[in-house]
């Protein structure tokens, strides 16, 4: 776990606590976690359209980032210029990052219920022209980590010490894009950036092995000169290690290949990936709810 000032979510300017991060136990964050997945899956199904299998294979790893005390931000500063940056490059996994956002307080939980609809800031991928704390506007897959590294370069250039997270599906690491980036981010040695890998296996037309098999990922990335760990990214005390550290990795970028589940949390949709943009039906929704209590 981080312990520094700067990566426990302290303004280094001020001392004051920034956003929401600091000292939760693994019991704080796995309640944390748990809300999360039911406002994820609330959200989807009262909107009638949505990601809801993608965003709950991701939000184990968004509950350690944002609450666990690793990212340094300020709902009340949005734009506060020394503040680490997110960016959701898998933008269809925009419930993820909503819920994640409500819980920090950037806007207020009711949005949740305009998901998709039109006029709504909760739009069907993330704006960051119309939703605070989104620092991309993301969903035509494979850019993300080229924004990010760009955030990466600035901040170098700028003489700043925020640092960039970019999480990416695995799906979307077919995208050519994405390895020109990881190739300039090694070239250049931003060693203040990390990419975190969604790795649940599928993708919207099938399972990523069948559509395009890339395997072994971890390894791919070795060669490309990034420091890599691989981790169960549900496991919040692995999260916990391989953020940590990461912020220690000097002189080069860092990858976390987080292997995950598809829907994880809700059975039957872990069991059958097709829900990749399907709402959970009402009669679905409270399965799921139920289940999400255990």
């Amino acid at each position: 776990m981080a312990t520094t000032a700067t990566s426990a979510g302290v303004a280094p300017e001020s001392g004051a606590p920034v956003g929401t991060g600091g000292t939760r136990s693994i019991e704080e964050l796995e309640a944390i976690a748990r809300r999360l997945r039911e406002d994820i899956v609330r959200m989807t199904t009262k909107a009638g359209s949505g990601h809801p299998s993608s965003s709950l294979s991701a939000i184990d790893v968004m509950t350690v980032l944002y609450f666990g005390g690793f990212l340094r931000h300020d709902p009340k500063r949005p734009d506060w210029p020394d503040r680490d940056r997110f960016i959701l490059s898998k933008g269809h996994a925009a419930p993820a990052l909503y819920a994640v956002l409500g819980e920090s307080d950037y806007f207020p939980r009711t949005l949740f219920d305009t998901l998709r609809r039109i006029g709504s800031p909760l739009e069907g991928h993330p704006n960051m022209r119309r939703l605070p704390g989104v620092e991309a506007s993301t969903g035509s897959l494979g850019q993300g980590l080229s924004i990010g590294l760009g955030h990466a370069l600035a901040a170098r250039i700028d003489g700043r010490g925020y640092r960039t997270y970019v999480m990416t599906g695995d799906g979307e690491m077919e995208e050519g894009q994405v390895w020109e980036a990881l190739m300039a981010a090694a070239q250049f040695r931003t060693a203040n950036l990390t990419l975190i890998v969604d790795h649940n296996k599928a993708q919207q037309s099938n399972l990523v092995e069948r559509v395009l098999d890339y395997r072994p990922l971890a390894e791919k990335l070795r060669v490309f000169h990034w420091h890599v760990e691989e981790i169960d990214g549900h496991d919040l005390r692995a999260i916990q290690s391989a953020l940590s550290r990461a912020q220690e990795v000097g002189g080069r970028p860092q990858a976390i290949v987080a292997h995950t589940v598809k829907g994880k949390g809700i059975s039957f949709v872990e069991a059958d990936w097709s829900y990749h943009g399907k709402p959970l039906a009402e009669d679905e929704l409270a399965r799921a709810l139920e289940e999400l209590k255990n």
